[in-house]
């Protein structure tokens, strides 16, 4: 008969391991959100442009990543009240902080990422790169520093509450999109000359609706992921369990905000048209992630379905301002997914929290605090870079080059060749490549 033994393992070290493990595998799920923005934005261009908005998103890892590895992650700690090398493992010889590294920068080229819809079929491939970089660099960690990092922001015993990045990752790479779709002006027949929209339809329903399906997968990583640490170790060295009410507070919180989301957009669209849009619905369903994702550690069920209805049903509302008020070619609808439901969630914390602890009106303001401030610096930092590209004439491609697509006059491919003429053509730097009749009709 075998007889069971008592463990042999510190009860700190048990923890640890389960803590690493847990970590990376939310990691992954997060990054794999990448795979899902690559098909929500390819699924919303037109058939000249797709292998231009894949690169962006290969790209936007790549450079995003490293620079965040090498600068980014020293910064936010810098910010943050910490010596900048402590921030960086490879400097501080601790190679365990590698783990905690990536799974803050998975968080960051989230934001990075959403910036490339924005700024779809115009934008030149080395601008974008060079924001990206920037953006890594400076401009999110410096808003990682005066949030999470250093809890800066505050009003009276309320301290700026955003559990998952509905309004540090989200929304900063939502209003950092608007500010560069401004930036560069509306793709070439966007608008008539009366300054009405033309619709430009993107070129597969089908990518787009899989990409934001893919999205809501990696999105339980994001909130839930966050929430689900398994044990800790206690003072004396016992083992305590995770707190299932918040854990299963998130998952609950996710799940209903998603499905309230995609709701309330096919409503209003259905108000206003007459039709339910299957990108208003797609696009909504990812509006009430992010509206969620500040506070769902907190929000009550039926917060749940307010904040996720309101997120999602706003998305017509402000894309329409976007559009046809303010003139910005806002491709793929990024700040009213990212930025707007982003600011609206962070905003309805203290009035939809189980229980929140401190005055409401503590809350209210240091949230408000939270929003402006993140916006503002947002704003300015990405107005300054891409003002400079503009400035050196390094920010858009040339009008020759938009009307052909991106695909050939910045990378020589075709993401369709079937589909194209039999006669190649001969792209910049020499490279043979096929004009898809799709995109030459578009």
């Amino acid at each position: 008969m075998i007889e069971a033994l008592p463990l042999q393992v510190e009860p700190s070290a048990l923890t640890d391991g389960i803590s690493n493990v847990w970590v990376l595998t939310v990691t992954f799920l997060i990054f794999f959100m990448h795979a899902g923005f690559a098909m929500l934005e390819a699924g919303q261009v037109r058939a000249k442009n797709v292998a231009n908005q894949l690169t962006k998103n290969l790209l936007t890892w790549s450079v995003g990543v490293s620079v965040f590895f090498l600068i980014g992650a020293g910064i936010s700690g810098l910010v943050g009240g910490s010596p900048f090398t402590d921030s960086l493992p490879y400097l501080a010889d601790d190679a365990s902080g590698y783990i905690g590294w990536l799974y803050g920068a998975v968080f960051a080229m989230t934001a990075a990422t959403i910036v490339s819809g924005a700024v779809a079929g115009r934008a030149r491939l080395r601008a974008y790169v060079t924001y990206t970089f920037l953006l890594a660099a400076v401009i999110y960690p410096v808003v990682t520093g005066i949030t999470w990092a250093g809890e800066y922001i505050q009003f009276g015993d309320a301290v700026f509450h955003d559990f998952a990045g509905g309004m540090i990752v989200h929304g900063l790479g939502g209003i950092a999109g608007l500010t560069a779709a401004y930036m560069l002006g509306p793709r070439m027949d966007r608008y008539a000359e009366d300054g009405s929209a033309n619709v430009i339809p993107g070129h597969s329903m089908t990518f787009a609706v899989l990409g934001t399906l893919m999205l809501a997968f990696g999105w339980y990583g994001f909130n839930v992921g966050t929430a689900a640490v398994f044990a800790e170790a206690g003072p004396n060295g016992e083992l305590l369990a995770f707190n299932g009410a918040v854990l299963g507070r998130v998952a609950m919180g996710t799940t209903i905000a998603m499905a309230a989301g995609a709701m309330g957009a096919g409503l209003v669209a259905w108000l206003k048209t007459g039709k339910v849009d299957t990108l208003y619905v797609a696009n909504g369903l990812l509006a009430g992630l992010v509206g969620i994702t500040a506070i769902p550690d907190t929000t009550v069920w039926w917060g749940a379905f307010a904040v996720g209805g309101l997120a999602g049903a706003q998305l017509p509302i402000v894309f329409g301002f976007v559009e046809n008020r303010l003139g910005i070619d806002d491709v793929c609808a990024v700040f009213p997914v990212h930025g707007s439901a982003g600011v609206l969630g962070t905003l309805a914390f203290p009035f939809v929290a189980a229980d929140l602890g401190v005055p409401v009106i503590d809350a209210f303001l240091t949230q408000l605090a939270g929003v402006v401030v993140i916006a503002v610096w947002t704003i300015l930092a990405t107005g300054a870079v891409w003002g400079v590209l503009k400035a050196l004439g390094q920010a858009r491609v040339t009008p020759e080059h938009e009307r052909e697509g991106l695909d050939l006059s910045e990378h020589g491919v075709e993401t369709y060749p079937e589909f194209g003429d039999e006669e190649p053509l001969v792209a910049d730097g020499g490279v043979s490549a096929v004009r898809s009749r799709g995109g030459s009709d578009e």
